[in-house]
């Protein structure tokens, strides 16, 4: 495995119901990037804004976004990741894509549905958590209000990296940051979060405060509001050594989950 892992953090404001502005927006955010990055992380439903317009907007993983983000992925030569509204069979997912540079995805289905906006009556839920690995790291991929869920966020001693893309209103900006520490600290990772700015078509506002956090909760990369794109170096040696010394992890409850 590699002993660093950098990590950018794409913190844009997205135009509403706009996917093709979104991607050029965003593809602009990329130019040099190529060979200073291995993973690029965009912002929950990063094409379109939390939009519950799921019927009307939703893509196929054969779309035009999926389709922009193997491409990106390719000209970059890193993994793009971020969510987007897919339509699966008779269902509509947030879901988060995972393009790697040789065009094969991963995707991970929000589990916890946002009840405050009626997500639950416009998506279908995911079921399963996903691990995917990259240089030998691993990491966990997840949405927005997952955030709130520790035991669905729980290290089962199978992930390096908890990675959130978010949609998280400043108005509540003291719940996102405060539970990104405590996910780092409670699981002994590195934590990733990264939330958009500006104003969407509901008239919510969004600060950012996107940021990359150690296994101490301590801040990896800058925090605060603005047009944003920075890349965080995460460094194993020091995520193994804290392990070893503080194995908190050994003493966790054991529980499943049951739907």
């Amino acid at each position: 495995m590699t002993s660093h892992l950098r990590v950018t953090l794409v913190q844009v404001e997205i135009a509403w119901q706009a996917p093709a502005t979104n991607r050029r927006a965003l593809a602009a955010h990329f130019r040099g990037l190529m060979g200073h990055t291995d993973l690029i992380v965009l912002p929950e439903m990063f094409s379109t804004g939390f939009s519950m317009d799921a019927e009307g907007l939703a893509e196929t993983m054969d779309g035009p976004t999926v389709g922009w983000m193997r491409e990106e992925a390719a000209a970059t030569g890193c993994v793009i990741t971020g969510s987007l509204i897919v339509r699966d069979g008779e269902h509509c997912y947030n879901r988060l894509v995972w393009a790697r540079p040789d065009g094969t995805l991963e995707h991970y289905d929000k589990r916890h549905l946002f009840r405050m906006a009626n997500e639950q009556q416009h998506y279908a839920a995911g079921s399963r958590r996903l691990i995917v690995e990259l240089k030998g790291w691993r990491l966990c991929p997840m949405i927005c209000y997952d955030l709130r869920f520790p035991v669905w966020s729980r290290n089962w001693g199978d992930y390096d990296v908890l990675l959130y893309v978010a949609n998280w209103p400043q108005r509540r900006a003291h719940a996102w940051s405060t539970l990104l520490r405590a996910r780092a600290i409670e699981n002994l990772a590195y934590v990733v979060g990264v939330n958009r700015i500006g104003k969407d078509g509901n008239g919510a506002t969004y600060g950012g405060d996107s940021v990359a956090l150690d296994f101490l909760g301590q801040p990896l990369s800058s925090e605060g509001g603005g047009d944003r794109v920075e890349t965080a170096v995460l460094d194993f040696e020091s995520l193994r050594k804290y392990r070893d010394a503080f194995p908190a992890h050994l003493d966790a409850d054991r529980y499943e989950i049951v739907d």
